[in-house]
């Protein structure tokens, strides 16, 4: 299984003009990074995840399970 099946929250804020990234799974990442454009927040997004993901399996933390969303 890929380590990128997480859900990336990408939303507009008007307060910081730019899409602010966050990631639901991960316990405290509500707003984890942002961007300026559509394009380069999710880059940065991603960027963002894999670090994330190093920083737990540095320090030897289990992974929180990926929530699916299923579509009917």
């Amino acid at each position: 299984m890929s380590k990128l099946k997480y859900q990336m929250i990408l939303q507009w804020s008007d307060e910081d003009d730019c899409f602010l990234i966050g990631f639901s799974d991960f316990p405290g990442q509500r707003w984890r990074t942002h961007g300026y454009t559509y394009e380069l927040a999710v880059t940065n997004g991603i960027e963002a995840l894999e670090s994330l993901i190093i920083a737990y399996e540095a320090l030897g933390d289990l992974l929180p399970e990926p929530r699916v969303s299923r579509v009917h």
